[in-house]
């Protein structure tokens, strides 16, 4: 099925990486005894595993998870719906429960994820009921030239607005922006430089790096996270839903937008998704730690054929992106039409390059998965713009995935 060449760098990759994947296996460790620790404490019971309707009055199992996530991820409160529809929807939820007219929304790593620029109304009210519809101001701080935190940036712009700046906006993971993933103790000196400065709260968009390392945000200072369970969290089980986890009246202002002003967390019935909840977190931490090799798998392969990618192959990860950097266009389509062909899900199907709603400019996007959308399954995804990177993400097996790699090296080896 493949070519010698592939065969050989492939058998040299898991040698080189034994130590790596060593340090992956021992924080996923570490997370599993944590989040059984957890189930241990709140005394997870099969009646907790049902579901309810309705109003999803006293709904025990939904009420345990919360307290679970905030547990796992050091956190004062969490409420956690297979009802979020996407990482989009929580981080809405969590933003128009914080924000208020006249209020300040502080980026301060860039602009913000595609999807997300339209919700906060980036370029402008237009109608649509953004940020700025509402009257919610927006700033940003760019990385340094070195692609750093600017810190000077960050307190110039607190000192400027002053108490206007009730949102201090952190993008752990890098999204569609050729920039370094946070690491949880970046995130904490950013909580620790802001809040030294400033009452705002400061809110971190989790998606792609939970359980990549043994602590969260939160645990070092951050006052939300968000993040959607097709990805981590749900550990390839959970087939839909987000969480938001922080301090308990940022995560009680954000519940009242889930829902209402009073109700809160309260209501919502889980209409029998507990069991897939609490089986998908359970499994989280080892499922990450496959995605994570098959990272490591895929930068050494592509290292060792000429192609530009990050993190390093010997780099340690804060989220489970690897980023290819072809230059051209045929490249990452070849590329993601290669992970396509060796999906499990529509592997029969080619990939090509759309008009995806919410993103600037046309995506393609591989996703041969048994959940729709769902990135902690092998996919890989990138808009046709220079310098016309592959974002590649998941792997619900190590193995699965090292063939989904073989196959996407294989198309673009070639083609070339």
């Amino acid at each position: 099925m493949f070519s010698e060449k592939i065969l050989k760098i492939a058998s040299e990759a898991e040698v080189a990486l034994a130590p790596i994947f060593k340090k992956i296996e021992e924080i996923s460790f570490k997370n599993t005894e944590r989040v059984l620790d957890a189930y241990k404490e709140f005394r997870v019971s099969e009646a907790m595993l049902t579901g309810t309707t309705g109003y999803g009055y006293d709904d025990l199992g939904r009420d345990t998870l919360d307290q679970i996530y905030a547990r796992v991820f050091g956190a004062e409160s969490a409420f956690v719906r297979h009802s979020i529809v996407n990482g989009t929807q929580a981080l809405t939820i969590g933003l128009f429960g914080l924000l208020r007219p006249g209020d300040i929304m502080l980026s301060v790593t860039n602009r913000p994820y595609d999807t997300l620029c339209e919700v906060v109304g980036i370029d402008g009210a237009n109608g649509d009921g953004s940020l700025a519809d509402f009257g919610v101001g927006y700033e940003q701080v760019d990385f340094t030239p070195d692609r750093k935190i600017d810190f000077d940036g960050i307190a110039k712009k607190l000192s400027e607005l002053g108490s206007k700046v009730k949102v201090v906006f952190i993008q752990r993971s890098k999204g569609y922006l050729d920039r370094p993933t946070l690491t949880v103790d970046e995130i904490g000196e950013i909580c620790s430089f802001v809040h030294a400065r400033s009452d705002a709260y400061v809110v971190v968009d989790n998606c792609y790096g939970e359980f990549t390392e043994d602590k969260e945000p939160t645990a070092v200072g951050a006052d939300m996270i968000i993040g959607s369970l097709i990805k981590n969290p749900g550990g390839g089980i959970a087939e839909s839903g987000g969480y938001i986890a922080g301090t308990k009246r940022a995560v009680e202002l954000a519940s009242y937008r889930l829902t209402s002003v009073g109700t809160g967390c309260e209501v919502g019935a889980t209409l029998g998704q507990n069991r897939s909840l609490f089986k998908g977190f359970f499994l989280a931490p080892h499922i990450v730690s496959q995605a994570l090799k098959t990272a490591h798998f895929s930068a050494y392969m592509l290292e060792k054929l000429g192609f530009d990618a990050y993190p390093k192959y010997n780099e340690m990860r804060s989220d489970i992106i690897q980023t290819i950097k072809f230059g051209y266009p045929e490249g990452l389509i070849k590329f993601c039409q290669g992970i396509q062909s060796a999906s499990p899900v529509d592997s029969y199907v080619t990939p090509m390059p759309w008009a995806m709603p919410g993103y600037q400019d046309e995506v393609i996007m591989a996703a041969g998965a048994f959940t729709q959308g769902s990135s902690i399954e092998i996919s890989c995804d990138g808009p046709i713009r220079e310098p016309y990177i592959a974002f590649m993400q998941g792997g619900l097996t190590y193995e699965s995935g090292k063939l989904a790699v073989m196959s996407a090296v294989s198309k673009i080896t070639e083609e070339n």
